[in-house]
C-alpha cells in the first residue's frame, strides 16, 4: 500500500509517503504559507522516494477541524492531485491524527479555535485503532464534555492555550499534556492506511472539509 498524505490545518504543513509501512515524510512551519510551500515539498518528497503519483493507491489528507483556509488548501491539493492521477482519497480528522501521534491509550485532543474555543475530542486505543469516547466539537474551554476514568493524556494547541481551564475541567483525570503537538501527515497516513486497505477511499470530487465552526470573526458587538 502506497500512500500520500499531507496536513495544511494548522501553522504547520506536513507531507508524508506511506510505502507498505515505511514512512517519509517533510514538515515545516508555514503560518499562512501553505499553498505556496506544499508542492515544491512534494516533489521533493517524491524525488527523493523515487516514486511517482500514479504509483500510488491512494492520497489522504487532514479534512478538520482546523484553520478554515487551510482545510480549503488541503482538500484542494487532495483533490488535484487525485484527478490527475486518477486516485481515491480520504479525509482524515485531525483530531484523531493527534491522538495517533502520540504514545498513549487515552487522548483528549484539543487544537486552539480562537475566539475563546477549542476543538475538541477524545479517543481510547483499542485493537486496530481508536474509539470515540467524545466525538469532535466545539466548546468554550469550560464547557468541553465530561470523560469518564483517569490516566488521560492532553494532546494539542488547545492546552497551550487554554490549559488553566481544560484541567480545571478534568481536574486529576489528565497526567499528562502535550501542548506542542500538531496533527501531522504521517499519522494521517497511518489511520488511512487501513481504510485504503479496506477499499474505503472515494473518487476525488467527493472529497470535504470537516468544518465545526461556521463563521471565523466575532461580531463587533461581540468584541
Amino acid at each position: 500500500m502506497k500512500i500520500l498524505a499531507l496536513d495544511t490545518s494548522t501553522e504547520y504543513c506536513s507531507l508524508a509517503l506511506w510505502l507498505d509501512g515505511a514512512v517519509a515524510s517533510r514538515d515545516v512551519l508555514a503560518g499562512q504559507r501553505h499553498s505556496e510551500l506544499i508542492l515544491p515539498m512534494l516533489a521533493e518528497l517524491l524525488a527523493e522516494c523515487g516514486i511517482s503519483l500514479n504509483a500510488l493507491d491512494g492520497i489522504a489528507f487532514g479534512s478538520g477541524p482546523g484553520s478554515f483556509t487551510g482545510l480549503r488548501i488541503g482538500c484542494g491539493i487532495a483533490q488535484g492531485l487525485a484527478f490527475g492521477a486518477d486516485l481515491p482519497v480520504a479525509g482524515i480528522c485531525t483530531l484523531e491524527a493527534l491522538a495517533q501521534g502520540t504514545s498513549a491509550d487515552r487522548v483528549v485532543a484539543c487544537l486552539d479555535a480562537r475566539m475563546g474555543e477549542v476543538y475538541h475530542a477524545a479517543y481510547e486505543r483499542c485493537e486496530g485503532g481508536w474509539h470515540i469516547a467524545s466525538a469532535p466539537g466545539m466548546y468554550a474551554p469550560q464547557q468541553v464534555p465530561a470523560l469518564g476514568g483517569h490516566g488521560w493524556t492532553g494532546a494539542g494547541s488547545g492546552f497551550a492555550a487554554c490549559g488553566e481551564a481544560l484541567a480545571a475541567r478534568y481536574a486529576d483525570q489528565i497526567d499528562s499534556v502535550i501542548g506542542d503537538a500538531y496533527p501531522h501527515a504521517r499519522d494521517i497516513a497511518a489511520l488511512a492506511a487501513p481504510l485504503f486497505g479496506r477499499g474505503l477511499g472515494v473518487p476525488a470530487w467527493e472529497a470535504a472539509p470537516l468544518y465545526i465552526r461556521d463563521r471565523i470573526a466575532l461580531k463587533t458587538s461581540e468584541r
